[in-house]
């Protein structure tokens, strides 16, 4: 076969070529048939609507009682005053005092290391309600005063040499500011300090080793890197368990009903439910209040996980805010045209 012959010869399908003569035309694709999905969502409408049924059919739920008790005043103190007071406070502490913690579990130093350890080993170790009972009642009879002395054993050592002073400083009266909200926000932030710290640990765990190295060559002390380099990087992996656990804290505010604590939401629908014998719509309506504030907070944790997530995964829409902001500015490529 010639050289002309055998550029005449088209090229066989094998080889990439097609057929000659054939023109395949538009390909009419069939998508693949999912009757499963379909069987699923009827059996889930089925229930969900069953649901609903038994929810507005059955007398007892009693709806327009319960939207009633959501506007109470004593429902409204709880909500404020206890639930969401506490929810806060426990939270600073244990944010605050978390990072700590989780700082010192990271340190060289062996004796930081062990008391950050210890910590959360105790903390972790001990249930929630047993803290807030143990603080909430406690306390205040373990220690129903404490002497502050210039250091340990101070009053001992005073009695056994026979001093006229017992080198007692100043005294501070537990009793006298002895209040069960304070106690129990205590008790839930040293509880969640334990978490947190192992969140914080793990969100700086997560940065880089360069980061540090990097802000060492610039000069930065360690303490300094670490809340200019390392922590605003480590915010993208600490923000979404924090979230998690804040709205965990405020369910757990319900757990201050056994100190009791009268300004709290779940004690105070309890207590209509007790009087008004509605037991349920009561706590529906106590139900609904957290709903709405776990709602709240789930939009909150939402946009602060878009703030600190910015430059990881180039979705398209911060693409497109990127591209509409450059052109703003006029630093597009090309002179900004």
């Amino acid at each position: 076969m010639t050289s002309d012959q055998a550029a005449a010869v088209p090229p066989s399908s094998d080889e990439g070529g097609t057929a000659p003569g054939l023109d395949t035309g538009p390909i009419d694709a069939v998508p693949v048939r999912h009757p499963g999905r379909w069987v699923a969502l009827a059996v889930i409408a089925v229930i969900f609507a069953m649901i609903i049924s038994s929810f507005v059919t059955n007398p007892r739920w009693d709806w327009p009682f319960a939207f009633q008790v959501i506007n109470y005043s004593p429902v409204l103190e709880g909500l404020l005053k206890g639930t969401i007071i506490a929810t806060i406070g426990s939270m600073i502490i244990g944010v605050s005092l978390g990072v700590v913690i989780g700082v010192m579990r990271l340190s060289d130093n062996p004796v930081l290391k062990f008391v950050g350890f210890l910590y959360t080993w105790f903390f972790r170790g001990i249930p929630r309600l047993v803290l807030v009972v143990l603080f909430g009642t406690g306390i205040g009879y373990l220690y129903p005063k404490f002497d502050i002395g210039p250091f340990p054993f101070s009053q001992q050592l005073a009695g056994w040499l026979g001093l006229s002073s017992d080198l007692t400083l100043f005294t501070f009266d537990v009793n006298q500011i002895s209040s069960t909200l304070i106690w129990g926000i205590i008790a839930m932030g040293l509880s969640e300090a334990a978490y947190m710290a192992e969140i914080a640990r793990a969100g700086i765990m997560s940065v880089d080793e360069g980061q540090r190295e990097a802000a060492a060559a610039l000069g930065m002390k360690p303490s300094l890197s670490m809340r200019r380099v390392i922590l605003p990087q480590a915010m993208r992996v600490i923000i979404p368990p924090t979230g998690n656990e804040t709205i965990a804290m405020l369910k757990d505010t319900s757990l201050l009903m056994a100190l009791p604590l009268s300004t709290e939401l779940f004690f105070q629908a309890q207590a209509i439910g007790n009087r008004t014998l509605k037991i349920m719509p009561t706590l529906m309506a106590a139900c609904l209040w957290y709903l709405v504030i776990t709602s709240v907070l789930m939009v909150g944790q939402y946009f602060l996980e878009r703030h600190f997530g910015r430059g990881y995964g180039n979705t398209s829409t911060q693409t497109k805010a990127d591209t509409t902001r450059t052109r703003l500015m006029g630093l597009t490529i090309g002179g900004g045209k």
